[in-house]
């Protein structure tokens, strides 16, 4: 019977570290399912879901938690989802001036309007003629089946003038 694992993993980046992972799932048998993974500030994070035999996740958990991979602190849980409602996703990007509270302000947005966010990343840039920092969100948002993409739209345009949202099907 096979198991399934979330796992989030954080640690100064390094090369070789993912591998590391990689190695430690394979030697227990483990299929590597999907992951999301960057570099920020010199700092590794990443999330991984993995599946496998049961009869092997405990000792796969030990290895990966105490003490693990040096330098990386790994934080496991067995999957636990269930069938969850249908809903469909969709597409989305926001980019305006930055403030602080943009990032609070926006998925308060997205939930009050039904949404759940599956993906977000979000950074700042500079704007073309005056260098000003702008915020860019850009990422996968679930909604509702029968629920219309332009509510999460209008959720997020009353947040300000100054933000342009782009919502695709």
């Amino acid at each position: 019977m096979q198991s399934y694992l979330v796992m989030t993993v954080l640690g100064s980046d390094r090369p070789g570290l993912v591998r590391s992972l990689a190695d430690a799932v394979a030697k227990h048998g483990g299929n590597w399912l999907e992951s999301r993974m960057a570099r920020l500030a010199g700092q590794f994070a990443g999330i991984v879901r993995i599946e496998c035999e049961s009869a092997a996740v405990d000792a796969l958990l030990r290895e990966l938690e105490s003490p693990g991979i040096p330098g990386l602190t790994i934080h496991a849980v067995r999957e636990s989802a269930g069938n969850p409602p249908s809903r469909r996703t969709l597409g989305v990007e926001v980019v305006g001036n930055d403030r602080p509270g943009i990032v609070r302000e926006l998925t308060a947005a997205i939930a009050n309007a039904g949404g759940n966010v599956e993906e977000l990343t979000t950074g700042l840039e500079s704007a073309p003629m005056s260098g000003h920092p702008m915020f860019r969100a850009k990422g996968v948002i679930s909604i509702p089946e029968n629920a219309e993409p332009s509510t999460l739209t209008a959720a997020i345009e009353t947040l300000g003038g100054d933000l342009t949202v782009d919502i695709t099907v």
